[in-house]
């Protein structure tokens, strides 16, 4: 049986060596071999995925329940405080990583194709391979102090990555305010493990086991009751930074500042899903604050179809799928909310296989159109990009929620659940949101590739023709798209929920409302026969009445433009926030305490003081013996004075 370390070791020594290639070409001012860190690039992730299957195969296929633990040093030891640097694998963190290693390895293929000829080839590579050993870190780490390493690594990567191309200001920009609002929700996660060590370390059995061990926090977790609720909403404030919730969300669609291979690993596989993964990983402190869940799945719900809607009006390719990725991981949040981790965790795993082949066929009609992303000024690409055209419906139809494939089953498993455990308010903003994703979605997908072309002629004329390293992700990607929703088939629509039984995740408190079959399929049923409606209604008006909804946004042109401009929240947070903090950090700390309390006072002052002192004592050393003698007089009254008073 291979180590667990081999798993996150792979991708970290590609991205040192091809680190080392970047830095030792950038010196000669000249371009790395591209097949050489292609083929180290694509190697590690690979091996990574392998030794995922390897170290996952007991639990698929020998019926093994237990975790897998790996402790590869002791990284903390005070008293009797004790904390290993230790991995762990079990039935959670192994769906995880097959899937983060397994969608990383495709988009790592992917962006051998896509980044051909850019001049930091090498060191791109070096940065994806880099996040991958973070998110892998991240999700096998058996403490919450190895899960935040990864979780600030991945923070890291996603700075680097999304203002890869730095010298656009607008593209470091974006970089730094993905950087900085992460910061913002982590203070929370930091203040939680504050709390969380201030009450474990009093106990000796739990600092002697390891205080931040996801089974001693299990383990003693009625000391934790009482607090429960605050550290349950810190770590959540953090998932809200990491998973892009409002109201830190806003990072997320400026991402796609970067290039479009690092949106599809962003977006869909890696970071976005950490905070996921973090509140079903620790569900058990989550079942003692009903408030926190009820937040959690509130917040999801309200983000889901607010970002939903902004959607709608988005022209921008890459925009249209990013509000899409804001409102998918808003359905997350609502099954592990609930109670429902497996639905959030099968819902997961689903969008990350139909989002990274929506990202890269997004990348492929872009490549295509040498960097054009309006969907405006697209049009009839069915015909000149067949592969990608047919992978992107299918994934349209399964992220629209329309059976048999994956997304209907994910989908439909939460709004199953969040009704039948009396989430009814939460259940009715996540339904609204499956229409609303249909309608949208095919209008991306009707205004790119049906209808008549509106591509400039010239542009058309010299198509790029996605190359086979390209195409071949997306096909296996829509594959999974169209088959991994059977590993959850519920008994109410014939099948054996697979993956419900075999993850056994389940938290929270099942109520008794609505729990029939017979209600199960008719909710199904409606779910599917709104998806339909809305993927037709979007389809007659985008390739049959284009002209008839330009017509009818000029009719509410105030609502339209109020959604296209993503209702101000950034301007808002410009002027309440950026602003002010900037006005306050130039004019109160720079201007006021840098230049004229440490500056003027402390360092100019104390400089001038000196000199001052020096040219007054200057005064006295005249070079006149009278005047010496003088002063030798004076001073020696001056001390008969003292000694005699």
């Amino acid at each position: 049986m291979y180590p667990l370390y081999l798993i996150p070791l792979m991708p970290l020594i590609g991205a040192v060596i091809n680190g080392m290639i970047a830095l030792a070409f950038a010196r000669k001012s000249s371009k790395a071999p591209e097949a050489l860190v292609s083929f180290l690039a694509v190697l590690f992730p690979l091996a990574s995925f392998a030794f995922v299957l390897a170290a996952v195969w007991p639990f698929l296929f020998q019926d093994v329940s237990a975790p897998r633990i790996e402790t590869l040093f002791q990284w903390m030891a005070s008293g009797n405080f004790k904390l290993d640097f230790a991995l762990r694998m079990d039935r959670l963190s192994a769906i995880m990583a097959m899937v983060v290693t397994g969608v990383g390895s495709l988009i790592h293929i992917y962006s051998t194709g896509y980044m051909r000829g850019d001049k930091g080839f090498a060191r791109y590579f070096s940065y994806l391979n880099l996040f991958l050993f973070a998110m892998i870190l991240l999700i096998l780490g058996n403490n919450l102090l190895v899960l935040f390493i990864g979780w600030e690594g991945v923070g890291l990567c996603s700075y680097l990555l999304i203002g890869f191309w730095f010298e656009d200001p607008a593209k470091a920009s974006a970089g730094k305010k993905a950087f900085i609002v992460n910061r913002i929700g982590d203070f929370g996660f930091l203040f939680a493990l504050f709390i969380i060590s201030s009450i474990l370390l009093k106990n000796s059995d739990a600092a002697s086991s390891g205080i931040f061990n996801f089974a001693t926090l299990e383990e003693h977790k009625a000391l934790l009751a009482p607090m429960a609720t605050v550290i349950c909403l810190l770590l959540f404030l953090g998932a809200c930074g990491k998973s892009a919730q409002i109201p830190l969300y806003v990072w997320l669609p400026d991402a796609m500042a970067g290039p479009t291979p690092v949106s599809a690993l962003i977006h869909a596989a890696t970071m976005v899903t950490a905070g996921v993964y973090m509140v079903a990983r620790l569900s058990f402190l989550y079942d003692l604050a009903p408030f926190a869940r009820e937040v959690v799945a509130s917040v999801g719900a309200i983000t889901a179809f607010f970002a939903a809607t902004i959607g709608l009006a988005q022209r921008d390719i890459k925009k249209v799928l990013a509000y899409s990725t804001v409102s998918q991981l808003g359905f997350m949040f609502l099954g592990v909310g609930i109670g429902a981790n497996v639905a959030g965790i099968f819902h997961l795993m689903t969008h990350a296989f139909f989002k990274a082949c929506l990202f890269l066929g997004s990348g492929s009609v872009i490549h295509a159109l040498h960097g054009e992303q309006d969907i405006f000024k697209m049009g009839g690409l069915r015909k000149h990009l067949p592969v990608t055209f047919w992978t992107f419906l299918i994934c349209t139809i399964a992220i629209a929620g329309i059976p048999p494939f994956a997304g209907f089953f994910s989908k439909d498993e939460i709004l199953w659940q969040a009704f039948s455990r009396g989430y009814t308010l939460q259940w009715a903003l996540a339904f609204a949101t499956a229409g609303i994703t249909a309608f949208y979605m095919f209008r991306l997908v009707s205004l790119t590739f049906f209808g008549k072309s509106r591509v400039d002629h010239h542009t058309l004329e010299h198509l790029h023709k996605p190359s086979f390293t390209m195409d071949f992700p997306l096909i296996i990607l829509a594959l999974l798209a169209m088959t991994a929703g059977f590993l959850g088939v519920p008994e109410a629509l014939g099948g054996h929920n697979i993956l419900h039984h075999w993850l056994n995740l389940e938290g929270g408190v099942v109520s008794e409302h609505a729990e029939s079959e017979n209600f199960e399929r008719l909710l199904a049923g409606a779910s599917v026969g709104w998806a339909v409606l809305c993927t037709s209604i979007s389809l007659f008006l985008f390739t049959k009445k284009w002209n008839a909804v330009g017509r009818f946004v000029e009719k509410v042109k105030g609502a339209y433009t109020l959604i296209y401009h993503k209702y101000y929240v950034d301007e808002i947070y410009d002027a309440l926030i950026v602003r002010p903090v900037n006005w306050f950090s130039r004019v109160i700390l720079w201007k006021g305490v840098d230049a004229g309390v440490i500056d003027g006072i402390g360092v100019n002052g104390s400089a001038k003081a000196t000199e001052f002192l020096g040219r007054l004592f200057g005064l006295l050393q005249n070079g006149m013996a009278n005047s010496y003698a003088l002063y030798f007089v004076m001073g020696m009254v001056l001390i008969v004075w003292w000694i005699v008073h």
